[in-house]
C-alpha cells in the first residue's frame, strides 16, 4: 500500500512532467498543495468520477487556477474522463488540460477560476446554494442536499479585494459547508510577499466570523484532523491555513518565485525526483498508486447511497422531488410558455408608462410565481433597483429558507457570488445595481459569458436620465462595452412590453449571462401589433413605418425610442421607418435576410439615437448619423441634460433633414 507522501508525489510528478512537456505553467503551488489534496479528496470527498454532474456531490474549486495541473492530476488519479494523454497534451489547443481550469472543458471542473479570488467567490455562492437548497427540499431526515463545498486558495487571491467582500459575506451567512484551504507558501511572481502582504490573515478570518485552524500543510495528520475539525463546526466557514514550501521537493528551486511560473528544467526534474524518491519515468505512475487513488467504487457507493435516501424522499414527497429534479437539470417549469405569454400580453393591455425599472419590478412580481428558483438580491440598492418582489424573503445567518440577498455594498462580490449559485444548479440568480458600478463587477460578467452560464444582471439608473447624481453616477461608455463581451446579451427595453420580453429573455437563455438595463425615468408606452410584440425577441424590429420604402430609418433603444417617435411625428414630407432594437445581439443572430427587411441597403438616410458612446453604432448608420454622447455627463435635473446634450425632438428633426437632403 502506498504512503500519503508516495500519493502526494504522484501529482507532483504529473504535474512537473506536464509542464516541462508544455514548456510553459506553475509547478509551485501543485507541487506544494499536493498533501493538502490527497487528504481531502481520499479521505474526504464525496463525489462520483463516473458522474461528475450527480447532484449531491461535493464541490471543489481550485480559486488559484494557474495551479491546474493540481487539478488535472487528482481528476486523472481519481478516475475521471482525463486520460494520461490529456495530461500530456497540457495547455495545448483545444485539450481537455487549458492553462487554467476551464468550466465545460474538462470533467469534474466545476468553475473557470481565472483571475485570483473569483474562485473563492464562486465558492461562497456554491455553499450559499447548498445552504439554501437544504432548507428548502431537506424533510424528515431525509437529506437530499447535504455536501460541502471545498475551496484552495493562495496568496493572490487573499489579496485581491473581491476576497475581502466575498468571505465577509460568507461570515455573515455562517455557511458551515464552506471549507477553505490556504496555500499559505509566501511566495507570488515578484518573490517573497513580506513586503507587499502583511495581513493578519488568521485575524482578518476571524473577524469575519470564520472558524480558523492554522497547521503544517505537509503533515498529513494535521490536514486530516484540520478538515474533520472543520467540518464539526456547522455555524462558521472555516479557515484551514496550511503553511507551505512552493515547489516542495525541488532541491535548487523549492520555497522560491523561480519556481511560480515556469518549468523546473529538465536536470532540476532529475534532481526533484531523487529527491522525493520518485523512481519513474516521464509520465510514469505504477499501477498501486492509480489503484489506491481511484475513486470510481467508492464515488459510486457515495451517490447509490444517497439514491436510496432520494428515492425514500420521492415515494414520500413526489411533488418535492420532481421539483428538485427539475431544477436542478435547468429545466423551465412545463406551463412556462404560457406563464411569459401571458405576462406580455398583460403588460401590453395596461399599456402603463412607468420608468423601466418598475416594469422590470411588475415583471419579477408576475414571474415570481412560478419561478421558485428566483434568487434575487442587489448591491444595498433594492428600493433604487426593484429587485425585490411581494412576498421574498432575505436570507439571513437566521434564515436559510429565503430567496433575496442584500449583498451590501459588493458589486464584484455579487455578480461572482451568483456565477457560483448559478454553477451549483437549483435556483436562478438576478442581481441588481447602478448601472455605472457594472464596473465593479466587470470581470465577474465577463467570466460567466466565458463560462456560457446564465447569470442575470440587473443595471438601472442607465443613463444622463438619472441626473443630478452627476458624471460619476451617469453610464455613458458601460453599454457599449458590455455589448462588446462575447456570449452576453444585453437587452436596454424602450417601455413595459419590452421589458417583460427581456425578462422571457433573460430566464430562457442556457447559452451565456443576459444584462437587463433600466431607466430611471419615465418612458412612454408603445402601441404595438402581435407579430410587432412577436419580434421584440428578435432583438430589433419595425416599431412605426410608412407607406412604401423609407426616405429615412430611425434606430433607437431604451429611452430614446420614445424620442425618435416623437421626432418623426414631426416630419411630413419623408417617409419614416423607426426601429427598436433592445438587445443588439439577438438583433445580429438573426437571418441576413430578415435584418435585410429592416435594414435595406438602398436606403442609406439613418439617424441612431442612444444616449451613450457613438462609436459601434455606426455599423448600422450607413451615411447617417449618429446622435449619442462622446462625453461625460454634467450634474443637473435629467431633463436639462437631456437639452443640453441634444437629446431633442428639434435636434432629431433637424438630424433627420440634414441625412435626407440629397437621398
Amino acid at each position: 500500500m502506498p504512503t500519503r507522501k508516495v500519493l502526494s508525489n504522484a501529482i507532483r510528478a504529473l504535474s512537473m512532467d506536464a509542464i516541462q512537456k508544455a514548456n510553459s505553467g506553475h509547478p509551485g503551488a501543485p507541487m506544494g498543495m499536493a498533501d493538502m489534496a490527497e487528504v481531502l479528496f481520499n479521505d474526504f470527498m464525496h463525489h462520483n468520477p463516473k458522474d461528475s454532474k450527480w447532484f449531491n456531490r461535493d464541490r471543489f474549486v481550485l480559486s488559484n487556477g494557474h495551479g491546474s495541473m493540481l487539478i488535472y492530476s487528482l481528476l486523472h488519479l481519481t478516475g475521471y474522463d482525463l486520460s494520461i494523454d490529456d495530461i500530456k497534451s497540457f495547455r495545448k489547443l483545444h485539450s481537455k488540460t487549458p492553462g487554467h481550469p476551464e468550466y465545460g472543458y474538462t470533467d469534474g471542473v466545476e468553475t473557470t477560476t481565472g483571475p485570483l479570488g473569483q474562485g473563492i467567490t464562486n465558492a461562497v455562492g456554491m455553499a450559499l446554494a447548498e445552504r439554501t437548497l437544504a432548507a428548502e427540499f431537506n424533510k424528515d431526515g431525509m437529506d437530499i442536499v447535504d455536501h460541502y463545498t471545498y475551496c484552495m486558495l493562495g496568496d493572490g487571491c487573499m489579496m485581491e479585494g473581491i476576497s475581502h467582500e466575498a468571505c465577509s459575506l460568507a461570515g455573515v451567512w455562517g455557511l458551515g459547508k464552506l471549507i477553505a484551504m490556504w496555500d499559505d507558501n509566501g511566495i507570488s511572481i515578484d518573490g517573497e510577499v513580506g513586503d507587499w502582504f502583511g495581513d493578519d490573515t488568521p485575524a482578518r478570518f476571524k473577524a469575519y466570523g470564520w472558524h480558523v485552524i492554522s497547521i503544517d500543510g505537509h503533515d498529513s495528520d494535521a490536514i486530516k484532523s484540520a478538515i474533520t475539525e472543520a467540518k464539526s463546526v456547522s455555524d462558521k466557514p472555516s479557515l484551514i491555513c496550511c503553511k507551505t514550501v512552493i515547489g516542495f521537493g525541488s532541491p535548487n528551486k523549492a520555497g522560491s518565485h523561480d519556481c511560480h511560473g515556469a518549468p523546473l528544467g529538465t536536470d532540476e526534474i532529475i534532481a526533484t525526483r531523487k529527491n522525493l524518491g520518485w523512481d519513474y519515468g516521464d509520465f510514469e505512475v505504477p499501477q498501486d498508486i492509480y489503484d489506491s487513488w481511484n475513486a470510481v467504487e467508492k464515488g459510486a457507493k457515495n451517490q447509490a447511497d444517497w439514491q436510496v435516501i432520494f428515492d425514500k424522499y420521492a415515494d414520500k414527497y413526489p411533488t418535492e422531488a420532481t421539483e428538485f429534479t427539475r431544477r436542478m437539470q435547468s429545466q423551465l417549469p412545463q406551463d412556462w410558455d404560457n406563464v411569459i405569454a401571458q405576462h406580455i400580453s398583460e403588460t401590453n393591455q395596461k399599456a402603463e408608462s412607468p420608468a423601466t425599472r418598475v416594469a422590470s419590478n411588475k415583471s419579477i412580481n408576475a414571474l415570481a410565481k412560478s419561478l421558485p428558483e428566483f434568487l434575487g438580491g442587489s448591491a444595498d440598492l433594492s428600493p433604487s433597483n426593484l429587485t425585490s418582489w411581494n412576498g421574498c424573503k432575505s436570507i439571513t445567518k437566521n434564515n436559510a429558507n429565503g430567496n433575496y440577498i442584500s449583498y451590501g455594498v459588493r458589486e464584484f462580490a455579487m455578480a461572482a457570488i451568483m456565477n457560483g449559485v448559478t454553477l451549483h444548479g437549483g435556483l436562478l440568480p438576478f442581481g441588481g445595481t447602478f448601472l455605472m458600478f457594472s464596473e465593479y463587477a466587470r470581470n465577474a460578467m465577463r467570466m460567466a459569458a466565458l463560462m456560457k452560464i446564465r447569470s442575470i444582471f440587473v443595471y438601472t439608473h442607465d443613463s444622463i436620465g438619472l441626473g443630478e447624481d452627476g458624471p460619476t453616477h451617469q453610464p455613458v461608455e458601460q453599454i457599449a462595452t458590455m455589448r462588446l463581451i462575447p456570449n452576453m446579451s444585453l437587452w436596454r427595453p424602450a417601455d413595459t412590453v419590452e421589458t417583460a420580453v427581456a425578462w422571457g429573455a433573460a430566464i430562457e437563455k442556457t447559452t451565456g449571462p443576459t444584462s437587463l438595463i433600466f431607466s430611471r425615468q419615465g418612458l412612454a408606452f408603445q402601441e404595438r401589433t402581435e407579430q410587432q410584440i412577436q419580434n421584440i425577441k428578435k432583438g430589433g424590429y419595425i416599431l412605426k413605418d410608412c407607406d412604401g420604402f423609407p426616405d429615412v430609418i430611425l434606430i433607437a433603444t431604451g429611452s430614446e425610442v420614445a424620442l425618435a417617435v416623437d421626432a418623426a411625428k414631426q416630419i411630413t414630407d419623408k417617409k419614416v421607418r423607426i426601429i427598436s432594437m433592445p438587445c443588439v445581439d439577438v438583433f445580429e443572430s438573426q437571418s441576413n435576410e430578415y435584418k435585410n427587411e429592416l435594414l435595406p441597403h438602398k436606403c442609406t438616410a439613418r439617424v441612431i439615437i442612444e444616449a451613450g458612446v457613438t462609436p459601434a453604432w455606426y455599423k448600422y448608420a450607413a451615411h447617417g448619423k449618429v446622435i449619442g454622447l462622446d462625453r461625460f455627463g454634467e450634474s443637473a435635473p435629467a431633463d436639462e441634460l437631456f437639452k443640453e446634450f441634444g437629446f431633442t425632438v428639434e435636434n432629431v428633426v433637424a438630424t433627420i433633414k440634414q441625412v435626407t437632403q440629397y437621398s
